[in-house]
C-alpha cells in the first residue's frame, strides 16, 4: 500500500507477541499500540463518507464487546483505530501485530480508513510457528497487514456496494452477502461490522485475509 509505506517507512509484524494481537514498541497509555494523535470522535452517519455510529453495528459476535468501557461500542468510538483495538477483547493478537511492527502511529494518523480485524481465533489458525515466524520477518508480515486495510473509509453499504476494493497492500478483496444474510470480505466472515472509531469503520472477521501471490 503505497499511502501505508509513505507514511510508515519502516512497518510492520506480530507478537511472540504475536501472539500477533487486535488490537513494540507501543506505549502502556494505548494497550501496546502507539498513538500519535488522538482523533474527535465521530458518531454521525453518511452514505458517502463511510462513518457509521454505534447502532449501526451487526453480526452475530457483536455482543461479545463490552457493554461499557473503554473496550466497548461507545468507548471505541472516540479514540483511533490502533488504540480503540487495543480495548477489545476480541482483537489481542492483531493488536499484538500491529504494535511489534510499530504500526499504531501509522494506523491512527489515517484520516479515513477501512479496517479488516481478524479476531484472536483467526490468528490461532495460522499455528505458533507461523506466528513466530512472522515475528521476525517484517518484510512477509507488513503486506499481510496492509491487506486487511482499504484506504478509503465504507460502511458495510458502500462496501456490498461496490462489490470489491483494492486494498493497501495493493490487491483487491471482494464483498459478498449482506448484513441480513451474512456478509464476507473474500473467504472471511463478517463476525461484527460498522464499528465506528474516531477515523476507521472496523470489521471484526473469522479469518486472515491472505493476499494473491
Amino acid at each position: 500500500m503505497s499511502k501505508f509505506h509513505r507514511v510508515a517507512a519502516a512497518a510492520v509484524v506480530t507478537s511472540a507477541a504475536l501472539a500477533l494481537a487486535a488490537c513494540g514498541s507501543g506505549s502502556a497509555a494505548s494497550g501496546g499500540m502507539t498513538s500519535s494523535s488522538s482523533m474527535a470522535p465521530t458518531t454521525t452517519t453518511s452514505a458517502s463518507d463511510g462513518v457509521t455510529k454505534t447502532t449501526d453495528t451487526f453480526g452475530p459476535a457483536c455482543d461479545k464487546i463490552p457493554a461499557s468501557g473503554k473496550g466497548s461500542l461507545n468507548g471505541m468510538a472516540s479514540d483511533p483505530v490502533a488504540t480503540a483495538a487495543s480495548n477489545n477483547p476480541l482483537l489481542t493478537k492483531l493488536v499484538a501485530a500491529v504494535g511489534a511492527a510499530n504500526l499504531g502511529d501509522t494506523l491512527n494518523s489515517q484520516k479515513a480508513i477501512t479496517v479488516f480485524a481478524p479476531y484472536d481465533p483467526a490468528f490461532d489458525a495460522l499455528g505458533a510457528d507461523k506466528f513466530a515466524a512472522l515475528a521476525k520477518d517484517p518484510g512477509t508480515l507488513a503486506p499481510i497487514l496492509q491487506f486487511h486495510v482499504l484506504p478509503q473509509r465504507y460502511d458495510a453499504d458502500g462496501l456490498i456496494a461496490a462489490g470489491s476494493e483494492k486494498t493497501l497492500q495493493g490487491g483487491t478483496v471482494k464483498i459478498s452477502g449482506d448484513k441480513s444474510s451474512g456478509m464476507m470480505v473474500n473467504d472471511a466472515h463478517v463476525l461484527c461490522g460498522n464499528i465506528p472509531t474516531g477515523n476507521a469503520t472496523v470489521f471484526v472477521i473469522d479469518k486472515v485475509l491472505t493476499p494473491a501471490g
